[in-house]
């Protein structure tokens, strides 16, 4: 990546990365990994060409279903396309600064970069009211 490159991904490509993996893990092309980019949802289909900006860490537009079909098309863990779509893309970034996950329950919060638990006192009181069972009844039963 240039120095440019740099300047505008601030919070890294880890987006086209994924794909950049992908595309050296299967041997597949550009224009065979589209074949598979149709997002499940919404049927939104990504071109080899916007696969290709998105490996060479250039702009895209960035509409619902692109992450979706980039998944389908890349494989792996949907969230994490979905979490590395929005850092690059965005600028959000999202992970457990709280460490509130655990085997059962996998929490993420997306904020800004550099902050931390000491930024969010709001975020960590309320989940820890979850845990605690201390929530109302109508956020957290089931429809």
């Amino acid at each position: 990546m240039s120095q440019t490159d740099t300047l505008r991904w601030p919070y890294g490509t880890p987006f086209g990365d994924l794909l950049r993996a992908a595309k050296d893990e299967t041997g597949l092309s550009y224009r065979r990994l589209a074949e598979l980019a149709v997002d499940p949802k919404t049927q939104t289909k990504v071109g080899y060409t916007t696969l290709h900006r998105i490996a060479h860490d250039q702009p895209i537009m960035m509409f619902p279903g692109v992450a979706g079909a980039v998944w389908k098309a890349i494989g792996g863990n949907e969230r994490e396309v979905r979490l590395a779509a929005a850092m690059q893309y965005c600028g959000a970034v999202a992970g457990d600064p709280l460490g509130g996950s655990d085997d059962e329950t996998t929490v993420v919060v997306v904020h800004a970069p550099g902050m931390g638990r000491q930024d969010m006192p709001k975020v960590e009181a309320l989940l820890r009211k979850y845990a605690a069972g201390e929530l109302p009844r109508e956020l957290t039963e089931d429809d």
